[in-house]
């Protein structure tokens, strides 16, 4: 039995991923090493380029290598090409090098780990029609049916739910999960959890006792 736990747009909160990681995701990584933490882009935000959040997550990646996947989102791809262009000058050869490294996108048997989306037009051939900066800036949202799970944030779950005040997981009761639960606003970043045995996804609250303390309840 192995957990996938799947988290998204940071957006420069350290203390909040710290926070979650050390309370409710170490643990678990440290328990059973076929457990998996994905991270799915959005680490850095437009007004926050504070790259110490870099350096943390590559260094947490270093420490449990297979288990934490990092993945690349739209402003780590903006953050390269402001690099590249000489609009920012950073130095740091080696945050540079593993941020070119991060993947798109992270598949298992029934499940497509993204920041934004794919082109879910070319159905099973998504991996050769969509092209790399749709994987992390894909907008607006797909809702509906797809061969495989899809996850993904980028877009506010409120803005999806329709509801300014929502900040949670939002599943279509189809294919889709959106978790991009506008951390830079409501100052909680929303977990994704999945069973790989009973196939089941659940997420988390924190409980309103004790601020360390996680809730799980199920969605799927």
């Amino acid at each position: 039995m192995a957990y996938i736990y799947a988290m998204s747009d940071i957006h420069g909160e350290i203390k909040i991923l710290k926070r979650i990681f050390d309370s409710l995701i170490k643990n678990n990584l440290e328990n059973n090493k076929e457990n998996k933490f994905i991270l799915l882009g959005d680490y850095l935000d437009r007004k926050n380029r504070d790259t110490k959040i870099l350096t943390y997550i590559k260094n947490i990646q270093d420490t449990y290598k297979n288990q934490i996947i990092v993945l690349m989102g739209n402003h780590e791809f903006m953050f390269l090409e402001d690099i590249q262009t000489d609009a920012i000058s950073f130095d740091n050869k080696n945050i540079i090098d593993w941020l070119k490294s991060l993947p798109f996108y992270y598949e298992t048997d029934t499940q497509i780990f993204v920041h934004a989306g794919i082109d879910e037009e070319a159905g099973e051939y998504w991996k050769w029609g969509t092209e790399d900066y749709f994987y992390c800036s894909k907008y607006p949202h797909t809702l509906g049916k797809f061969e495989k799970d899809i996850i993904a944030g980028h877009i506010f779950t409120s803005e999806i739910a329709k509801d300014e005040n929502y900040h949670e997981v939002f599943w279509d009761r189809k294919s889709h999960f959106y978790i991009d639960g506008a951390t830079e606003i409501s100052k909680f970043i929303p977990v994704l959890k999945y069973d790989t045995s009973t196939k089941k996804y659940s997420s988390f609250k924190k409980s309103l006792n004790n601020n360390l303390l996680w809730l799980e309840y199920i969605i799927k």
